[in-house]
């Protein structure tokens, strides 16, 4: 049977990305079943693949550098690594999530691999739309620059879909900025205008195949 990830690929041969599970119990899988998987992705394919790497499997920065040279391992090119404690509450303080980002860059550099570090932070996904302002862009921006002198190599905001605080973000980093496509994110020509550089979508197209395909089962003829 013909590997889906090929078959359904981006035609222009950009990179893709792979979300382990793709539905909402992603985070129940271990890191064996992640790597495992990225793996079987990685090796179907001839175009480079990033994998959510989630919180890295490890909050303390030796274990992470372990984690992350299995990643390596695997053919994966790139990794998102977000700033919420996975399973905990809220989000790492800045310092230790800096030092857990140079961790991951020490780890790439000892195996000789320029990983495209997508360094993510989760203040937009932990509050409400109504609650994104300037006061919490400026945070991101902080944790922006603290990311960027940590080797990050992009910076994901997931749940901000505010064109102009997206559009401030993007002006006030050296970073390319990656943005979730949800709410009032709906084509890629109206985010790059915004100065968006990667957009990701996340489980929508999965959710929505798989509620279409059970529109279609209900509809079956008895």
């Amino acid at each position: 049977m013909p590997c889906p990830t090929r078959r359904n690929r981006d035609c222009h041969g950009q990179p893709i990305g792979c979300r382990i599970s793709g539905v909402c119990r992603w985070r129940s899988h271990t890191f064996a079943r992640a790597l495992e998987t990225a793996q079987q992705i990685a090796q179907s394919v001839d175009i480079p693949v990033s994998l959510d790497f989630e919180g890295g499997y490890s909050r303390d920065p030796e274990t992470l550098k372990a984690n992350i040279k299995a990643v390596i391992a695997t053919g994966v090119i790139g990794i998102n690594l977000e700033d919420q404690i996975v399973k905990g509450k809220g989000l790492y303080a800045l310092t230790e999530q800096v030092a857990r980002l140079k961790a991951v860059r020490h780890a790439a550099e000892q195996q000789g691999m320029p990983l495209f570090l997508n360094a993510r932070t989760d203040i937009f996904l932990k509050t409400q739309p109504a609650q994104h302002h300037e006061a919490l862009v400026d945070q991101a921006l902080e944790r922006a620059a603290a990311f960027t002198e940590a080797g990050a190599d992009g910076f994901f905001i997931p749940g901000l879909t505010d064109p102009a605080l997206i559009a401030k973000i993007c002006k006030n980093t050296s970073l390319p900025v990656n943005v979730l496509m949800r709410g009032g994110l709906e084509t890629i020509a109206q985010v790059a205008d915004l100065g968006v550089a990667r957009a990701s979508y996340g489980p929508g197209p999965y959710l929505a195949a798989m509620q279409d395909l059970a529109a279609r089962f209900e509809n079956l003829p008895s």
